[in-house]
């Protein structure tokens, strides 16, 4: 058996196939596997507690892993080893979330492009056909993160508060999230993934597109991103599409064309949920 596991900040889904890619299980799915944010012993708790994984983790020969947080070598090598200790007749591999939007992005494995994620958090890289390119150094939700979901739910808070919002969308917005001061605070500093908790928010933009501050504050996002990450490739946007992979970048498609139309680049595949594509390459591979 053959997991193949690919990892936000706020899910985790998991799907097992054998040597020929036939699926085994019914996709599983758990809460967000973060090295960077979660200790090794809630990492351990969250796989552990699911009755599925846990009843056939002796069987697992493989585990290809690809995650939020894993793209620095400490906490990629701290969930390896919880991995490891789960899975102990498994050959574990842990990568970063970045490769899974590669693999499920391009049309074919030599293929070079820019990568883009847009799910609860984001990032850009150039893979050259061979080998992934990364010009900037993630600093995480707090510093980083341009048009992610963390991001869009920060400002849609920040314009509730300080009264950027047309009164409807206002309304509208009070009515569905808890908004009381001391409650958003408990759960940005007092609970744990407070990177996905902004991201709750972020649903509330794609289910109120037809605002015009809402599909402003959905470009100006972007156009931050563009800025930022796609164009330290900007050499590399002469020569190849700009592929695009999350919930956010999904959801965001017409912007997204809008927004590369008028800053000057190509939009290649633009995918929800990698983990088809995964299973995709995975079972080539086998």
């Amino acid at each position: 058996m053959i997991f193949i596991v690919d990892s936000g900040s706020t899910k985790c889904d998991w799907i097992s196939i054998d040597k020929e890619g036939n699926q085994l299980l019914e996709k599983i799915r758990t809460k967000g596997l973060n090295p960077a944010i979660l200790k090794e012993k809630k990492l351990f708790k969250i796989i552990n507690k699911q009755p599925e994984i846990n009843a056939h983790k002796d069987k697992v020969t493989h585990v290809y892993f690809y995650g939020a947080g894993c793209g620095t070598e400490k906490p990629r090598l701290q969930l390896k080893a919880v991995l490891e200790s789960i899975f102990v007749n498994a050959k574990v591999e842990v990568k970063e979330d970045t490769f899974a939007a590669v693999r499920a992005t391009i049309s074919n494995p030599e293929e070079a492009a820019v990568v883009c994620i847009l799910g609860t958090g984001s990032n850009c890289s150039y893979f050259d056909g061979k080998n992934l390119h990364q010009r900037v150094s993630s600093l995480g939700y707090t510093l980083m993160d341009d048009a992610s979901g963390n991001y869009y739910g920060k400002q849609l808070i920040r314009d509730y508060y300080f009264n950027h919002m047309p009164e409807e969308i206002k309304v509208s917005f009070a009515e569905r999230y808890n908004l009381d001061a001391d409650f958003i605070k408990y759960n940005l500093y007092k609970q744990p993934n407070p990177n996905a908790y902004l991201a709750s928010f972020a649903e509330f933009m794609f289910l109120n597109k037809e605002s015009e501050y809402i599909r402003s504050v959905i470009k100006s996002g972007l156009r931050v991103f563009a800025k930022n990450m796609i164009f330290q490739f900007k050499d590399e946007l002469k020569k190849v599409p700009v592929h695009f992979a999350g919930s956010i970048a999904f959801f965001s498609k017409d912007e997204i064309q809008e927004i590369a139309d008028e800053m000057g680049f190509t939009v290649g595949n633009i995918v929800r949920r990698p983990i088809e594509g995964l299973v995709k390459y995975h079972s080539n591979l086998s």
